[in-house]
C-alpha cells in the first residue's frame, strides 16, 4: 500500500483561475454535438444527460456518431421512453458498459411518468433518476441549467491534482481534489468553466506529456512550479485482472446462425449474443452447449479485456439439421449479423467464425 504524502493546507482560492480558463475557453471550445457555445444559452437538457452517460469511461470520438445516431432516432425524453428494450440495446451495441444503456431507458421513463417529459434541475432531484449518479448530476446541474456544481471527471481529477500539486495517491486524493475544485469553481458560468477544465484536460493537461507552454493557468500551477506535472496525479499499483475462460458456440442452420438474448441482469444484459457456457476460472470447453450436435473446437480463441476480468473464450462450431423452431433462441443470417446490435466481444467471435467457416 502506498504511504500518504502529508500535505499542507490547501490555499482557500487560486484567484484568477476561473477568469483564465474561461477566456482560453470562449477562444478555443470543442464544438460538440450535445454543447451550446461558451457564453450562450443552455443547451437542451436531453442532449446533456445523453452525452454524460454515453461519455462515461468513452472517448468523444467513439461517442459522437453514436449520440448523432440516437438523437435522429429518438430526440426527446418521450421518444426514448417509448421505445423498445430490445432496440435500445442493439442501438448501444459497441460502446460498452451495457448498463448505463438500460439505465438510459429507465431514465427516460421515470422522466416521462414522473416528471412531465422534464429533467430535473437540482443535484438532489437528478440522482433520484435511474443512472444518474454524483457526478452526472452534478455536470448536468452545471451544464443544462446553469447551477453551481463541482464537476469532476478523469480530466478535471487531473487538471485539479497538477493545480494544487496533490501528492496523496488515488483513489484516497478524491475527496481532497473535489475539496480544491470546489475552491476554483465560480459562481457565475459553471457550466462552461466544468466543459472548459474537460477540454484543458483531454488536449493539453493530457496524462502524457501535457503542453504545459499552452495552459491558460499556467502561471496558478503548483504541480508546474515544481517541475514535474506529468508525474501527478499519483496512482496506487494496479491490480492484475484475473482471466476466465469459456465457449461460444456457432450453431448454423441454413445460413442463419443461432443467437440467444442474454439475462436482462448481469453483464452485458439484454444484449443478442452468441450462446455460451459458463465464464470460470477454468476452460470449460464443451460443457452447456447450447445442442447435442457433433461440435467442432476450434484451435483459434477470442480474449476481451473487460472492467475486473480478462476473458479468454474457445470457439465451436457444429450444424443444426433439424427445424429451426425446435431450438430456442433467434436464427440471425450470417451475412446480416452486423445489424444483430452483438456486444464487441461477441462481434470479434463472429467476425473469427465467418473466417473460420468460410
Amino acid at each position: 500500500m502506498s504511504a500518504k504524502v502529508p500535505l499542507s493546507p490547501l490555499p482557500q482560492r487560486l484567484p484568477g483561475v476561473a477568469r483564465d480558463l474561461l477566456d482560453w475557453y470562449d477562444a478555443n471550445a470543442r464544438s460538440l454535438p450535445w454543447r451550446a457555445p461558451p457564453g450562450t444559452a443552455a443547451p437542451d437538457p436531453y442532449r446533456v444527460w445523453l452525452s454524460e452517460v454515453m461519455l462515461q469511461q468513452t472517448q468523444v470520438a467513439t461517442v459522437r456518431p453514436y449520440f448523432e445516431r440516437w438523437t435522429a432516432r429518438w430526440p426527446t425524453f418521450a421518444a426514448l421512453a417509448a421505445a423498445e428494450d430490445a432496440e435500445v440495446m442493439a442501438a448501444w451495441a459497441g460502446l460498452g458498459y451495457y448498463a448505463r444503456a438500460r439505465n438510459l431507458l429507465a431514465g427516460a421513463r421515470v422522466i416521462a411518468a414522473q416528471h412531465g417529459g422534464q429533467l430535473p434541475d437540482t443535484e438532489a432531484m437528478l440522482r433520484t433518476i435511474p443512472g444518474i449518479g454524483d457526478y452526472t448530476a452534478a455536470a448536468i446541474a452545471a451544464i443544462a441549467f446553469g447551477r453551481r456544481a463541482v464537476v469532476v471527471d478523469a480530466n478535471v481529477e487531473r487538471v485539479v491534482a497538477r493545480l494544487f500539486a496533490i501528492q496523496t495517491p488515488l483513489p484516497a486524493a478524491k475527496p481532497l481534489i473535489r475539496a480544491a475544485a470546489d475552491r476554483v469553481t465560480p459562481e457565475e458560468r459553471a457550466g462552461d468553466f466544468a466543459q472548459a477544465m474537460m477540454d484543458l484536460g483531454s488536449g493539453i493537461c493530457t496524462t502524457r506529456g501535457p503542453r504545459c507552454l499552452l495552459c491558460p493557468i499556467r502561471a496558478h500551477c503548483e504541480g508546474f512550479a515544481q517541475g514535474a506535472p506529468e508525474r501527478l496525479p499519483v496512482k496506487a499499483a494496479k491490480r492484475v485482472r484475473p482471466v476466465r475462460h469459456g465457449t461460444m458456440f456457432w450453431l448454423e442452420c441454413d445460413g442463419r446462425v443461432l443467437l440467444r438474448r442474454r439475462p436482462a441482469k448481469g453483464l452485458l444484459g439484454g444484449m443478442l449474443a452468441l450462446p455460451t457456457g459458463p465464464w470460470a476460472d477454468t476452460a470449460p470447453l464443451l460443457d452447456d452447449a447450447p445442442a447435442d450436435v457433433a461440435w467442432r473446437l476450434h484451435d483459434e480463441t477470442v480474449a476481451h479485456g473487460f472492467t475486473h476480468f480478462e476473458l479468454v473464450c474457445a470457439l465451436a462450431s457444429g450444424g443444426w439439421r433439424r427445424h429451426p423452431d425446435t431450438i430456442d433462441g433467434e436464427w440471425w443470417p450470417i451475412d446480416a449479423l452486423d445489424s444483430a446490435g452483438l456486444p464487441a466481444v461477441f462481434r470479434k467471435a463472429t467476425d473469427a467464425m465467418r473466417r473460420i467457416c468460410g
